[in-house]
Order: structure tokens, then C-alpha cells, then sequence
């Protein structure tokens, strides 16, 4: 800020982006706040995932992201498929 004061002061784009910027930051401190220190809420208590996946409503798996794609490439390898286990 004191940057944008001090060397920028009429470049009004600037000073936007910066307090949409800011803007957003205390937003998501405020959900992570109110989420336990979580990122993200969680979507569906415990207890009905758990249903949901004996049902067969839902399946469980691991996720898989690729480190230098992250954003583009990822998959979730199914317990119970894909493995070379043989019974």
C-alpha cells in the first residue's frame, strides 16, 4: 500500500487490484475462521459419506495430482481397482 501511496498515486488501476486483493485475503481468513482453521468447509458430515459408500452411492478413493500440472492433471485411484493384487 504505502508502495502505491508513494510512487503511483494516481495509477487508479493499481490501487484497485490492490484492494481487491486485500479484500479477498480477509474474506478467506474470515471463512477459514469460521471453518476450525479449515481451507475448505466440508461438504457432507462423517456419517453419511460413510452410508453413502457401503450403499455403494458413493465410492472411495485416493487422489492423485500431478505435482508439475496440478491445475490440469489429477485422478482418483479407486480402492479395490487398478491394484496387482489378484484374489
Amino acid at each position: 500500500q504505502n508502495y502505491l501511496d508513494n510512487f503511483w498515486p494516481d495509477l487508479k488501476a493499481a490501487h484497485e487490484l490492490f484492494d481487491s486483493i486485500l479484500q479477498a485475503r480477509r474474506e478467506r481468513e474470515s471463512e477459514s475462521q469460521e471453518n476450525n482453521g479449515k481451507e475448505y468447509p466440508e461438504h457432507l458430515p462423517l456419517e453419511i459419506l460413510e452410508a453413502g459408500i457401503k450403499s455403494g452411492r458413493y465410492i472411495q478413493g485416493t487422489l492423485n495430482v500431478n505435482k508439475h500440472r496440478a491445475q490440469l492433471e489429477a485422478f482418483v485411484r479407486l480402492q479395490g481397482f487398478g491394484s496387482k493384487e489378484t484374489g
